[in-house]
């Protein structure tokens, strides 16, 4: 396939300007992806516009990552309902830092001709004018074309958009513009909010220079239930570890859909046509199995972090999806420890009462209220239906400091899926 099947295969095309597909197939081409650092990690919102990179480069074109820091202090009306907060310089341009290490995750910055590269447009835009820019860029597009973008049209039907955020598209159009002139940049790529702005700056190009450039646009993922993308009641999915630990990560792609674990393995990996045709067939023989998810999870896990984390990850879920041990248990680390029982009843206990050692019944009857009385907690003992750090209690034993882990927890585990989690301070 050349790259416009794959993707399209991929099902990562939404539009496309007419000769994009004949330009990739003509020459070497330079093609950027715009993000404005408004965080300091990128969330899995961004990995669509990334992957595209992703496959561009390796079909031998050159990938751009055009950093906003410029356009980040204005913010994108597209597809937003409010204004964003602005932000401060030195808060974008720490983000920007932050954002390039996890970029050489995907893209090879160091690799010749096609090697990707990272720009920010604060760089050419600190040193613009009020009057250059307004003719540099405005003179050439329009208010009666701004205001006939869809995202303008319909920001205005609900709201009133500042000034400040109307000149947005103006902005962007003028990076594709310097892009174009100083990189030889010829395609913009971006999610189908960005077509407006894409096709600005093709507008743009066309005016002024006379020249043709192309624009390709992603689809804007969502779920099979119509819920948005990459979000769990706790906010978005990020790919920094400080944010969204990797165990927390490795789940959200075991816990999709059937439905929408054959649309993410085909935009989220890159595994080829034939492995990805072969797992679906054997995923819907064997759903049970959840080969599509468990192959997902590893594959995108193992890009975002590491084998070594991914191996982690697989170990905690078998802690309570699986046949887990003590020993497993003992190898955590506090961060992936609560992690993994993050939402499990919670219990703090003195540490002096066990230090001083104490009777497990009086422990979670009396210190905590994992059971109701001593009586009930002795019956599920003695029915063989306690463990204590993945160990099956026999007795009323006593229990000390030598029975914490990381000296600090004590995992109890009630029947098959019930977990306490007691926490010595």
């Amino acid at each position: 396939m050349n790259l416009i099947e794959e993707l399209r295969w991929r099902g990562m095309i939404h539009d496309m300007i007419p000769g994009t597909d004949e330009q990739l197939a003509k020459e070497i081409t330079t093609a950027y992806v715009g993000i404005d650092p408004t965080a300091d990690s990128l969330h899995i919102g961004h990995l669509v516009s990334i992957m595209l990179l992703k496959h561009l480069q390796l079909a031998g074109h050159k990938p751009i990552v055009l950093v906003g820091v410029a356009t980040g202090m204005i913010g994108d009306p597209s597809g937003k309902k409010d204004e964003r907060k602005l932000l401060k310089i030195e808060d974008l341009q720490h983000n920007e830092v932050c954002i390039k290490k996890q970029l050489e995750k995907f893209l090879d910055f160091d690799c010749g001709q096609n090697s990707a590269e990272l720009v920010n447009n604060y760089d050419w835009f600190q040193h613009i004018n009020a009057i250059s820019f307004l003719r540099e860029a405005g003179k050439f597009l329009t208010v009666n074309y701004l205001l006939g973008k869809t995202f303008i049209k319909e920001r205005l039907s609900k709201d009133d958009i500042s000034f400040t955020e109307f000149n947005y598209i103006l902005m962007q159009a003028y990076d594709f513009l310097w892009l174009f002139e100083n990189k030889n940049c010829k395609l913009q790529m971006g999610g189908s909010d960005q077509w407006g702005n894409i096709t600005a700056g093709t507008e743009l190009i066309r005016k002024k220079l006379h020249k043709e450039t192309f624009g390709l646009t992603c689809p804007l993922i969502t779920k099979a239930d119509g819920g948005k993308f990459g979000k769990t009641e706790k906010g978005n999915v990020w790919l920094d570890a400080r944010y969204t630990s990797p165990y927390q990560f490795y789940q959200f792609w075991m816990n999709v859909s059937d439905e929408d674990a054959e649309k993410y393995i085909k935009i989220f990996t890159l595994l080829s046509h034939n492995e990805i045709e072969k797992l679906i067939k054997q995923h819907k023989t064997e759903p049970h199995l959840r080969l599509l998810q468990s192959t997902l999870a590893k594959e995108i896990t193992v890009m975002v972090h590491s084998k070594q984390d991914y191996q982690k990850a697989v170990d905690a879920s078998q802690i309570l999806f699986g046949k887990g041990t003590k020993e497993m248990l003992k190898k955590m680390n506090e961060t992936l420890f609560l992690s993994v029982f993050e939402g499990v009843p919670q219990f703090i206990v003195d540490k002096k009462d066990i230090v001083q050692g104490i009777i497990l019944t009086e422990l979670l009857a009396v210190k905590t209220q994992i059971f109701p009385s001593k009586g009930e907690a002795r019956k599920m003992i003695q029915a063989g239906g306690l463990s204590i750090n993945k160990e099956k209690v026999i007795g009323d034993i006593t229990v000390n400091s030598l029975n914490l882990l990381n000296n600090k927890f004590l995992l109890v585990q009630k029947g098959k899926k019930n977990y306490y989690l007691v926490i010595i301070v």
